[in-house]
């Protein structure tokens, strides 16, 4: 299969920071973009060559859209599955709708690891009362209450602690279905943030550690500090389910490490992810250009840290509250990095942006993410 070079087009799908930064590493590579959503003057089309504005759900727009360009890639998978096909009958869409119709239901893609042997925690779908009463029975106490579908940032989840509070609980969220998890108090949430080429070949970066506040990721830090062998599990784990999906492009496992040193998967994204920024300063190649790379069917890139430790601390919406951030003072600090991404509203929870930091040790590290909290004013 032929490779898409520099000087040609890509088309991005969703048009937020994801698909502004893999914009970026697209035009320093020289090639052309064109960016669909909804959205006019967004953070991607800020930089993109055309901005296609249209609904997610108009598959004749999409298809206009898909014809502009040589390849179409993902910044946002809330995209409807018809869509996403209706763009491959024209270009190729990389991942494949496949991949993207399994996960953005996490009923189907918890159902897709049990069945293809990835290690999960217990869950059980459920729409109605019985079900419920059925499964908190089988599954114990605490439990995990989520919607099937389209969430993220901890959106359309509750713990519930009881079959009757479940029962609320399902009600509340205004779905026909959901999926009922076993509680899991794991020691650390760590994620992969790994590439997969068209000729099969893969590309993990190191494991990280994630930490979040309010259910958004609010800290990552690499290396995430687990052992070598369970670093080497769950670039495994993350290859084999690449391979079982077929998936061309990015993908980010989200893994939960239980105190007996176990990992379960908690969750995928089929492109780059927010725990996978800290490369855009600290890798030979980051998670973009190896996007862009595997889309392209061009060779990926090198993963390799340019320095022993880095981090990233998430910029929401709150850090205006008070007035415009003490950017300056932030950048007194030669090896802190700053990204901001071009969103005109600053609310509460919204991800504006993101620091990185680098340093030769984990205290130095640490030290830098104190900093940029406490003058950012981060709580």
């Amino acid at each position: 299969m032929n490779s898409i070079l520099p000087g040609q087009t890509i088309g991005i799908l969703g048009s937020g920071q994801l698909g502004r930064m893999l914009a970026l590493e697209a035009r320093r590579m020289g090639y052309r973009v064109h960016t669909f959503s909804p959205e006019k003057d967004s953070p991607t089309g800020q930089i993109a060559d055309v901005e296609y504005i249209a609904s997610y759900d108009d598959a004749n727009a999409a298809k206009d859209f898909a014809s502009s360009v040589d390849v179409v890639t993902l910044e946002f998978e809330n995209i409807s599955f018809d869509v996403a096909k209706a763009i491959e009958s024209v270009k190729p869409i990389r991942p494949r709708p496949g991949v993207l119709h399994t996960t953005q239901h996490r009923l189907r893609e918890k159902t897709f690891l049990k069945e293809n042997g990835f290690p999960v925690t217990p869950f059980r779908p459920v729409t109605n009362e019985n079900e419920i009463k059925t499964a908190f029975a089988e599954l114990g106490t605490p439990c995990i209450l989520k919607t099937a579908g389209f969430g993220y940032d901890g959106k359309g989840q509750t713990k519930v602690n009881s079959a009757d509070e479940a029962i609320n609980s399902f009600a509340k969220l205004g779905t026909s279905e959901a999926i009922l998890e076993t509680f899991i108090s794991f020691e650390r949430e760590i994620s992969v943030v790994a590439t997969r080429g068209l000729d099969g070949s893969f590309v993990p970066f190191i494991p990280v550690w994630n930490t979040h506040r309010n259910h958004i990721l609010d800290v990552t830090i690499a290396p995430a500090p687990i052992t070598e062998k369970l670093a080497k599990e769950a670039a495994e784990i993350s290859r084999g389910i690449m391979e079982a999906f077929d998936c061309i492009g990015v993908l980010c496992v989200e893994f939960f490490v239980t105190s007996d040193q176990k990992l379960l998967v908690n969750e995928l994204a089929p492109r780059p992810h927010n725990s996978g920024h800290w490369t855009i300063d600290a890798c030979v190649t980051n998670q973009f250009e190896q996007q862009l790379r595997a889309v392209c069917n061009l060779p990926l890139g090198s993963p390799k840290m340019m320095t022993p430790f880095a981090a990233m601390v998430n910029i929401l919406g709150d850090v205006w509250k008070n007035g415009e951030p003490h950017f300056a003072e932030l950048l007194r600090d030669p090896n802190t990095k700053l990204h901001l991404y071009g969103k005109h509203d600053a609310r509460a929870g919204r991800k504006m942006g993101h620091v990185n930091v680098i340093g030769s040790s984990a205290v130095e590290v640490s030290q830098k993410i104190l900093r940029t909290k406490t003058i950012l004013g981060i709580e």
